[in-house]
Protein backbone atom coordinates (compact mmCIF):
# COMPACT_ATOMS: atom_id res chain seq x y z
CA UNK A 1 0.00 0.00 0.00
CA UNK A 2 1.12 3.79 -0.56
CA UNK A 3 0.73 4.25 3.44
CA UNK A 4 3.33 1.47 4.03
CA UNK A 5 6.58 3.14 3.90
CA UNK A 6 4.98 6.14 5.57
CA UNK A 7 3.74 3.98 8.37
CA UNK A 8 7.48 2.04 8.43
CA UNK A 9 8.88 5.26 8.87
CA UNK A 10 7.34 6.19 11.77
CA UNK A 11 7.76 2.60 13.69
CA UNK A 12 11.30 2.59 13.25
CA UNK A 13 12.46 4.72 15.74
CA UNK A 14 10.34 3.61 18.47
CA UNK A 15 11.76 1.83 21.36
CA UNK A 16 9.53 -0.43 24.01
CA UNK A 17 8.17 2.45 27.47
CA UNK A 18 8.63 1.21 30.51
CA UNK A 19 5.14 0.29 32.07
CA UNK A 20 4.31 3.11 34.87
CA UNK A 21 3.74 1.73 38.25
CA UNK A 22 1.82 3.94 40.77
CA UNK A 23 3.78 2.01 43.76
CA UNK A 24 7.31 3.20 41.94
CA UNK A 25 5.78 6.80 41.13
CA UNK A 26 4.89 6.88 45.18
CA UNK A 27 8.28 5.74 46.76
CA UNK A 28 9.87 7.99 44.17
CA UNK A 29 7.79 10.89 46.14
CA UNK A 30 8.53 8.86 49.84
CA UNK A 31 12.15 8.91 48.66
CA UNK A 32 11.88 12.87 48.76
CA UNK A 33 9.75 13.34 51.37
CA UNK A 34 12.76 11.90 53.73
CA UNK A 35 15.76 13.58 51.77
CA UNK A 36 13.31 16.69 52.96
CA UNK A 37 12.44 15.96 56.05
CA UNK A 38 16.00 14.70 56.76
CA UNK A 39 17.73 17.84 55.22
CA UNK A 40 15.66 19.85 58.06
CA UNK A 41 16.98 17.42 60.72
CA UNK A 42 20.68 17.64 59.40
CA UNK A 43 20.86 21.03 59.23
CA UNK A 44 19.18 21.82 62.70
CA UNK A 45 16.32 23.45 61.25
CA UNK A 46 13.72 21.94 63.80
CA UNK A 47 11.94 24.30 66.01
CA UNK A 48 13.72 23.89 69.15
CA UNK A 49 10.28 23.51 71.45
CA UNK A 50 9.14 21.07 69.28
CA UNK A 51 8.65 18.71 72.46
CA UNK A 52 6.45 21.50 73.76
CA UNK A 53 4.68 21.70 70.27
CA UNK A 54 3.60 18.08 70.55
CA UNK A 55 1.44 18.67 73.23
CA UNK A 56 -0.62 21.41 71.44
CA UNK A 57 -3.62 20.76 70.19
CA UNK A 58 -2.80 23.67 67.00
CA UNK A 59 0.29 21.25 66.24
CA UNK A 60 -1.05 18.53 65.36
CA UNK A 61 -4.39 20.05 63.57
CA UNK A 62 -1.59 21.70 61.29
CA UNK A 63 0.49 18.49 60.69
CA UNK A 64 -2.52 16.11 60.42
CA UNK A 65 -4.77 18.99 58.05
CA UNK A 66 -1.33 19.38 56.05
CA UNK A 67 -0.50 15.28 55.54
CA UNK A 68 -4.08 14.92 54.63
CA UNK A 69 -4.14 17.05 51.90
CA UNK A 70 -0.54 15.61 50.76
CA UNK A 71 -2.24 12.33 50.31
CA UNK A 72 -5.26 13.42 48.67
CA UNK A 73 -3.50 15.32 46.51
CA UNK A 74 -1.02 12.96 45.78
CA UNK A 75 -3.22 10.27 45.53
CA UNK A 76 -5.56 12.58 42.80
CA UNK A 77 -2.50 13.26 40.83
CA UNK A 78 -1.12 9.66 40.29
CA UNK A 79 -4.95 8.43 39.65
CA UNK A 80 -5.48 11.50 37.10
CA UNK A 81 -2.32 9.78 34.50
CA UNK A 82 -4.62 7.06 33.92
CA UNK A 83 -6.65 8.25 30.96
CA UNK A 84 -9.67 6.58 31.93
CA UNK A 85 -9.17 8.64 35.23
CA UNK A 86 -10.35 12.18 35.94
CA UNK A 87 -8.63 14.22 38.99
CA UNK A 88 -12.28 16.31 39.50
CA UNK A 89 -13.29 14.00 42.17
CA UNK A 90 -9.95 14.34 44.12
CA UNK A 91 -10.01 17.92 43.64
CA UNK A 92 -13.35 18.34 45.27
CA UNK A 93 -12.61 16.29 48.33
CA UNK A 94 -9.47 18.49 48.44
CA UNK A 95 -11.68 21.43 48.62
CA UNK A 96 -14.15 20.03 51.28
CA UNK A 97 -11.18 19.05 53.43
CA UNK A 98 -9.49 22.61 53.56
CA UNK A 99 -12.86 23.91 54.25
CA UNK A 100 -13.23 21.58 56.98
CA UNK A 101 -10.02 22.12 58.46
CA UNK A 102 -10.59 25.76 58.37
CA UNK A 103 -13.50 25.77 60.22
CA UNK A 104 -11.86 23.83 63.00
CA UNK A 105 -9.01 25.33 63.02
CA UNK A 106 -9.57 29.09 62.98
CA UNK A 107 -13.32 30.36 62.28
CA UNK A 108 -14.89 30.72 65.91
CA UNK A 109 -11.55 32.47 67.46
CA UNK A 110 -11.25 34.43 64.33
CA UNK A 111 -14.34 36.07 64.64
CA UNK A 112 -14.01 36.79 68.18
CA UNK A 113 -10.92 38.45 67.65
CA UNK A 114 -10.76 42.39 67.61
CA UNK A 115 -8.55 43.86 64.17
CA UNK A 116 -5.70 44.97 66.51
CA UNK A 117 -5.60 41.38 67.58
CA UNK A 118 -5.96 39.87 64.29
CA UNK A 119 -3.15 42.39 62.52
CA UNK A 120 -0.85 40.98 65.58
CA UNK A 121 -1.50 37.79 65.28
CA UNK A 122 -0.85 37.74 61.58
CA UNK A 123 2.52 39.16 62.15
CA UNK A 124 3.12 40.21 58.01
CA UNK A 125 6.94 40.23 58.65
CA UNK A 126 7.49 36.55 59.42
CA UNK A 127 4.47 35.49 57.76
CA UNK A 128 6.03 36.74 54.38
CA UNK A 129 9.10 34.88 55.11
CA UNK A 130 6.78 31.46 55.93
CA UNK A 131 5.19 31.63 52.79
CA UNK A 132 8.62 32.21 50.78
CA UNK A 133 9.75 29.36 52.68
CA UNK A 134 7.13 26.72 51.96
CA UNK A 135 7.19 27.82 48.15
CA UNK A 136 11.05 26.81 48.03
CA UNK A 137 10.40 23.56 49.85
CA UNK A 138 7.29 22.98 47.61
CA UNK A 139 9.94 23.52 44.61
CA UNK A 140 11.29 19.78 44.52
CA UNK A 141 8.15 18.15 45.26
CA UNK A 142 6.25 20.09 42.17
CA UNK A 143 9.09 18.93 39.49
CA UNK A 144 9.20 15.67 40.75
CA UNK A 145 5.46 15.33 40.23
CA UNK A 146 6.11 17.12 36.99
CA UNK A 147 8.40 14.46 35.41
CA UNK A 148 6.04 11.57 37.21
CA UNK A 149 2.84 13.37 34.70
CA UNK A 150 5.22 13.56 32.18
CA UNK A 151 5.32 9.80 31.71
CA UNK A 152 1.59 9.90 31.97
CA UNK A 153 -1.32 10.03 29.78
CA UNK A 154 -3.97 12.57 31.55
CA UNK A 155 -6.71 13.49 29.79
CA UNK A 156 -8.01 16.40 32.35
CA UNK A 157 -4.56 18.53 31.87
CA UNK A 158 -5.94 21.37 33.87
CA UNK A 159 -7.65 19.37 36.62
CA UNK A 160 -3.91 17.35 36.85
CA UNK A 161 -2.12 20.51 36.73
CA UNK A 162 -4.25 22.19 39.75
CA UNK A 163 -4.04 18.63 41.81
CA UNK A 164 -0.07 18.41 41.03
CA UNK A 165 0.22 21.77 42.27
CA UNK A 166 -1.82 21.58 45.67
CA UNK A 167 0.22 18.42 46.37
CA UNK A 168 3.34 20.08 46.21
CA UNK A 169 2.73 23.22 47.79
CA UNK A 170 0.98 20.62 50.54
CA UNK A 171 3.96 19.05 50.60
CA UNK A 172 6.60 22.37 51.05
CA UNK A 173 4.08 23.59 53.69
CA UNK A 174 4.37 19.84 55.54
CA UNK A 175 7.93 19.82 55.83
CA UNK A 176 8.50 23.64 56.36
CA UNK A 177 5.90 22.50 59.60
CA UNK A 178 8.68 21.08 61.13
CA UNK A 179 10.57 24.16 61.68
CA UNK A 180 7.68 26.55 61.73
CA UNK A 181 7.24 28.03 65.55
CA UNK A 182 4.07 29.56 64.66
CA UNK A 183 0.92 27.27 65.81
CA UNK A 184 -1.25 30.27 65.51
CA UNK A 185 -4.55 28.84 63.43
CA UNK A 186 -5.33 32.37 62.09
CA UNK A 187 -1.47 32.94 60.99
CA UNK A 188 -1.25 29.35 59.68
CA UNK A 189 -4.12 29.53 57.20
CA UNK A 190 -3.26 33.11 55.96
CA UNK A 191 0.18 32.61 55.48
CA UNK A 192 0.26 28.87 54.40
CA UNK A 193 -2.54 29.10 51.88
CA UNK A 194 -1.03 31.95 50.09
CA UNK A 195 2.18 30.09 50.10
CA UNK A 196 -0.09 27.02 48.45
CA UNK A 197 -1.76 29.52 45.93
CA UNK A 198 1.26 30.82 44.61
CA UNK A 199 2.89 26.58 44.18
CA UNK A 200 -1.55 25.62 42.93
CA UNK A 201 -1.74 28.59 40.21
CA UNK A 202 1.81 28.71 38.99
CA UNK A 203 1.68 24.94 38.42
CA UNK A 204 -1.77 25.05 36.81
CA UNK A 205 -0.34 27.90 34.45
CA UNK A 206 2.87 26.26 33.66
CA UNK A 207 2.58 22.18 33.62
CA UNK A 208 -0.42 22.05 31.32
CA UNK A 209 2.40 23.38 28.45
CA UNK A 210 4.51 20.51 29.64
CA UNK A 211 2.19 17.02 29.62
CA UNK A 212 -0.01 17.41 26.35
CA UNK A 213 0.24 14.63 23.98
Amino acid sequence: MVNDPLIEQFVTDLRPVRRRSLWRDALTLAVLAGVEIGAVLGFGLMRPDMPHAMHMMSFWWKAIGLLLIVGLGVASALVSLDPTRSPRQGLRRLGVTALVLFALGWLVDALQAGPEALWLRLDPAHGMVCARKIVELALPAVLALGVIVRRGAPVDVRGTAWVTGIAGAAFGALVFALACPFDDPLYLVVWYSLACALVACSTRLVLPWLIRW
